[in-house]
């Protein structure tokens, strides 16, 4: 009996299957495919994780106040951590597809000469992409500007592009204007970057006033509106420095324009310009000089500049 089933086993192997073929498959080609991939995601995963935390941990530093008053290393940290990290999820999926086609035994020396045709083709063909990530290189390295900064870019062509940066990668810059919208602008068309927020502002407000106006008392009213203005709470957080009045800027047929200038932190003088307008036409209300240039005249029974309103502020 164990001789017949013996030879019944025997018999039986001669038309099943054989396993060792398959076990060198899985072992030497199927699961390093497996392991690379898995390895090439998690790797991601990992990246985009350490980026986010680190990013997180800078801008706590400025959650009771927005992007506008970071400091310039902080903003060029933010665009670094965001381009370090675009450079090290293609390293990891370079490698990843490397060992991947090794994995599948194709010799990677068979590929060097149809990879130069393909290299010099997709050369030819992505000129502008390689223009777009050296000058992202360049913009990034130089500090030109960062995340958070206001900027306008004059764009090939001639067109602008104005708004605050949201991203900027070795390729492309990000940014949201007014109206909400996102402008994506390719780093090798931009022609020239001028900052509105790097380091410090200026709000520049120019006060157009009748010729015939006492100079002496406008420039004293002008004085005190700014020392007022550098004394309040909400507008000392914006100001560097007191406001200053440079004087005649320009003079016309009918009036003249004066101008005063404030320091104030990146990307707040437009808030601060339009803070110091409106006290300075309720300055100059309460003290009977229009800003209007076809009404020239002055009140003399108005009062004084010492008796302003605390309402100016």
């Amino acid at each position: 009996m164990t001789t017949l089933l013996s030879a019944s086993v025997l018999h039986a192997s001669r038309y099943a299957p054989s396993f060792d073929g398959w076990e060198a498959v899985l072992v030497t080609h199927l699961l390093p495919i497996i392991m690379w991939s898995l390895a090439a995601v998690l790797a991601n995963r990992f990246v985009n994780w350490a980026s986010a935390r680190v990013t997180s941990r800078i801008d706590s530093e400025f959650r009771y106040s927005d992007s506008l008053v970071r400091t310039e290393s902080a903003k060029h940290q933010h665009a670094v951590i965001q381009v370090v990290s675009w450079v090290a999820i293609a390293i990891i999926y370079i490698i990843a597809a490397y060992n991947i086609i090794h994995a599948f035994g194709v010799p990677i020396s068979a590929l060097v000469a149809p990879a130069t045709v393909i290299g010099a083709a997709v050369g030819f063909g992505a000129q502008r992409v390689v223009q777009d990530l050296l000058a992202g290189f360049f913009l990034i390295t130089e500090k030109q500007y960062g995340f958070g900064d206001v900027i306008e870019l004059t764009i090939t062509g001639g067109s602008e592009a104005e708004g605050t940066v949201e991203d900027v990668t070795l390729r492309v810059t990000k940014l949201r204007n007014a109206d909400g919208e996102v402008i994506t602008v390719p780093n090798g068309q931009i022609l020239k970057a001028t900052n509105l927020s790097k380091d410090w502002a200026r709000a520049v407000v120019d006060i157009p006033v009748p010729k015939q106006v006492d100079m002496g008392r406008v420039n004293e009213l002008l004085h005190r509106v700014g020392e007022r203005a550098f004394a309040d709470p909400f507008m000392s957080t914006l100001l560097l420095d007191e406001p200053t009045l440079m004087g005649v800027e320009s003079i016309d047929i009918d009036h003249m324009n004066l101008r005063m200038v404030a320091r104030t932190l990146p990307g707040k003088q437009f808030e601060v310009g339009r803070n110091l307008r409106e006290r300075i036409v309720r300055a100059l209300a309460t003290a009977g000089i229009s800003v209007d240039a076809t009404t020239q005249h002055m009140d003399p029974e108005a009062p004084r500049v010492e008796n302003e309103t605390e309402g100016s502020r």
